[in-house]
């Protein structure tokens, strides 16, 4: 897989490698000890897997639609999609699922491309605001539903592993466009159907 370049340019995988060594060397450990001599090699690996969102296009995932819904327009709903992203400030893991719902107006979508637009934007250096914001805006821009919801769970390893440590903590944050905001009945269908 190939990332795309960054404004300044995106550095070379020897780059990247050499970048770990450091850090092994800064956190006193010797990155020629060998249980340490493959690690950068690895670390840059799971780097292209972990940030793979910014090689993806999520508004591509959502062009293509389909019209023989035989007039289906109630609520369309995807439950516990597992989130796994970054946070921004620490570039350690956020844990959790998100719930994705639109109310069609004529057309629908295929419901792996709302996990693949969720995994699109997950897979960045990010904050669960403007995560859920993202999944939600661009829902509604490409299919132009009647509302869109989008509800993120997940717990922080910067609040769980540092800091604070705080376990067991849940951050919930939700982002209700269209319908499912100017509707409360709307809004409390939607969230009886993710909690039943």
């Amino acid at each position: 897989m190939t990332l795309p370049a960054t404004p300044t340019g995106r550095p070379s995988r020897e780059e990247a490698e050499a970048a770990v060594r450091v850090l092994l060397r800064w956190a006193c450990d010797d990155p020629t000890r060998e249980g340490l001599l493959d690690t950068p090699a690895r670390v840059v690996r799971s780097y292209e897997e972990y940030f793979a969102g910014y090689a993806t296009d999520p508004v591509a995932m959502l062009e293509r639609t389909f019209a023989e819904v035989e007039g289906y327009d109630e609520i369309v709903l995807l439950k516990n999609i597992r989130l796994e992203s970054y946070c921004e400030h620490h570039m350690v893991p956020i844990i959790g699922h998100c719930h994705v719902a639109y109310l069609p107006d004529r057309r629908v979508v295929g419901i792996s491309k709302l996990a693949r637009v969720v995994e699109a934007y997950g897979k960045r250096l990010q904050i669960q605001e403007k995560l859920t914001a993202q999944i939600a805006n661009t829902i509604e821009r490409v299919l132009q539903p009647r509302g869109v919801a989008v509800i993120i769970e997940s717990a922080h390893q910067c609040m769980t592993t540092r800091g604070v440590h705080q376990t067991g903590v849940t951050m919930v944050t939700s982002r209700m466009l269209g319908a499912f905001r100017a509707n409360p009945d709307t809004r409390r269908e939607l969230l009886s159907l993710i909690q039943g």
